[in-house]
């Protein structure tokens, strides 16, 4: 992290609720009883107050990803890059960590059990983004119908999958599985020339629990990762002659 980067995490105003507003208390309820939640985009964009252009400069940053080695290996185009934050709801403090190797725990990604495994960094002008701040923000907020942490620790992996003609992209290619966290959220931030790519939640013992397209950009999911497992289907060109792409932004959160 960059001496920038430091000084815009120290200096930002803290988002602090008193009541949680409708869109946090509905997810933090959906999340206790059900351990799944849908937040609509048009929700997502009004509690975060983005409008055409903070959402267009935000989905810039995923033009600038580097290719994931070890989904290559598996003959999937993914593109991402990892970063890792501290986050103390209580107060909206956010500070961005060092970078390390990703690394899931409990066994939950079998196709990488005991893996270190290294992405390039997150950009600066994306750790800069204000409305990064925001997400992992609200979060923060509905994560707390899970555990009473005082402070949370945010895996954020920016993701692009790419299919082209004849093929598909696979943006989960180990299947219905567990990430090994307290909570999971993939936010939609744009997808092109795409079909497929619906994203299902399901109980431990098999049944759906919840089955959705993110179509329209800002559409956030959530699970309850302890006692859930999800995936998501692969994605293919509605237009052969283009590749075609979805981008999202994956955060998981874990007590620190």
């Amino acid at each position: 992290m960059d001496e920038n980067s430091e000084r815009f995490w120290a200096t930002a105003e803290p988002t602090v609720f008193q009541d949680p507003p409708p869109a946090v208390a509905a997810a933090r309820e959906s999340l206790g009883s059900v351990g799944v939640h849908l937040i609509p985009a048009a929700t997502v964009r009004s509690h975060l107050g983005t409008g055409e252009e903070e959402w267009a400069r935000f989905a810039m940053h995923w033009e600038d990803l580097s290719q994931d080695p070890y989904a290559a290996e598996r003959g999937t185009c993914r593109l991402r890059r990892y970063g890792q934050f501290s986050l103390t709801p209580a107060t909206g403090e956010m500070a961005q960590l060092p970078d390390t190797p990703f690394v899931q725990p409990d066994r939950s990604n079998l196709l990488y059990v005991d893996v270190d495994r290294h992405f390039e960094p997150l950009t600066d002008a994306f750790v800069a983004d204000p409305l990064l701040r925001s997400v992992v923000s609200l979060l923060g907020h509905v994560a707390g119908a899970l555990d009473s942490a005082a402070c949370w620790i945010a895996k954020v992996h920016p993701f692009r999958v790419v299919a082209t003609a004849g093929g598909e992209g696979q943006p989960t290619p180990e299947g219905r599985h567990r990430d090994g966290v307290t909570l999971v959220s993939s936010l939609l931030v744009s997808r092109n020339n795409a079909s497929g790519g619906r994203s299902t939640v399901f109980a431990p013992d098999g049944p759906e629990l919840l089955s959705a397209t993110l179509d329209e950009p800002a559409s956030l999911l959530l699970s309850d990762d302890r006692h859930t497992l999800h995936g998501v289907s692969p994605i293919r060109p509605l237009d052969p002659s283009r590749p075609a792409h979805r981008d999202v932004l994956v955060t998981t959160l874990t007590p620190a």
